[in-house]
């Protein structure tokens, strides 16, 4: 066996870690899986770093193929490449130690606990909510998750009377779990997940909270899932401590 080239042709799996071992390139990361693009000035001013600062790190991050740019005239914006790079972020969240250091004001404590309770991971719904969602779908025969994660033929009569459409074209799985970094339990992803998110913000079933990944859950998002999924009001609406 020719060692070299077997090493060779071994992926560099640490040149990936070493682009997230760095505090200020992670956090970066984990703000970009609201799927939105962002420019350099605001990631810069989230961190509390110097724009040159972020500059060098997001080049390192776009070169290292886990940020994609795009330019709009003078502005450049950056996103996080595809759904596969943001599944390794939440994956790596999930696995992370918490942080220990409490909350500086009591705003903090809030956007950590509207964070918790529902927020997007890149396309779909996770936290609190997006837990539950699953589970929801999973106890009335719409997920299967037997034989590896999969949706049921309930489950797409159930989309169809949503008026939720799958793009049949996508290279994406149908349904694939995601851990979830606050709740350490799988909430929906794949083309049915970001579908689903897609429709709740369309219809008004959820919001966005500012302008974090957080979400609310409207009043007329309680009444629908109530409806469709039978998750109760007290779970959809968030408690403030």
């Amino acid at each position: 066996m020719n060692v070299q080239r077997t090493h060779a042709a071994e992926p560099d799996l640490a040149a990936v870690a070493r682009l997230l071992a760095d505090g200020t390139r992670a956090g970066f990361c984990l703000a970009l899986l609201d799927g939105r693009a962002w420019t350099v000035t605001e990631l810069a001013r989230h961190r509390g770093v110097a724009v040159s600062t972020a500059t060098e790190h997001l080049n390192a991050l776009v070169r290292g193929g886990l940020l994609a740019e795009e330019r709009q005239g003078r502005h450049r914006y950056v996103r996080l490449a595809d759904s596969r790079v943001a599944e390794l972020i939440e994956n790596l969240a999930a696995m992370a130690p918490g942080r220990s250091t409490p909350p500086r004001s009591l705003s903090a404590t809030g956007r950590r606990q509207a964070l918790a309770h529902a927020r997007t991971c890149y396309d779909h719904l996770a936290g609190t909510v997006g837990v539950a969602i699953a589970e929801a779908m999973t106890a009335r025969g719409l997920l299967d998750w037997e034989s590896g994660l999969r949706l049921t033929g309930d489950g797409n009569a159930w989309l169809g009377e949503l008026g939720i459409a799958v793009p049949a074209d996508t290279r994406r799985s149908a349904v694939r779990p995601c851990l979830d970094w606050t709740e350490r339990r799988p909430h929906l992803a794949g083309a049915v997940g970001a579908a689903l998110c897609r429709h709740a913000f369309t219809s008004g079933w959820i919001t966005r909270i500012g302008a974090t990944r957080a979400v609310t859950v409207t009043a007329a998002g309680r009444q629908a899932f109530r409806h469709h999924l039978g998750l109760p009001d007290d779970l959809l609406s968030r408690k403030r401590e």
